[in-house]
């Protein structure tokens, strides 16, 4: 048990990380087309959580009973808020107070990740992927 709630929290780290990547190429590609560093923070925050979803839906509760895909995204969304709100304070705070996080919003987009990494796990582990283990054990 113990062994297998460690695999899963590594999984969700790494899922994180592309979460992470999507978000810090969506948001650059929001400030080229001229979206500010709130707007576009957004924008691939959104887009970031499609994808972490989608990762973990697949690979980090792959053994869960599935719920129906569109119910359990919008699911996923409404409870990830909790994080966002961590998420995308640290990285409001980190812009709007370092004209260094401002020229280099990466860093803000880590920080934030990192802060709302723990909350996001409890939710999406309690409240989305909270289906009956459906895969054989090993005794």
């Amino acid at each position: 048990m113990l062994r297998g709630s460690l695999l899963r929290v590594l999984s969700f780290g790494v899922i994180g990380c592309v979460g992470f990547v999507v978000d810090t190429l969506m948001l650059y590609a929001a400030l080229s087309v001229g979206s500010g560093l709130i707007g576009g923070r957004v924008i691939s925050y959104f887009c970031a959580v499609t994808v972490t979803w989608a990762l973990n839906r697949r690979f980090t509760f792959a053994s869960r009973a599935p719920a129906p895909f569109f119910q359990q995204w919008a699911k996923f969304v409404v409870f990830q808020i909790s994080g966002a709100i961590v998420n995308l304070g640290v990285y409001a705070v980190m812009v709007n107070t370092s004209a260094f996080c401002a020229a280099h919003p990466v860093l803000g987009v880590a920080a934030g990740s990192i802060a709302g990494m723990g909350v996001n796990y409890v939710t999406a582990q309690r409240y989305v992927f909270n289906a009956g283990e459906t895969a054989v054990r090993p005794q």
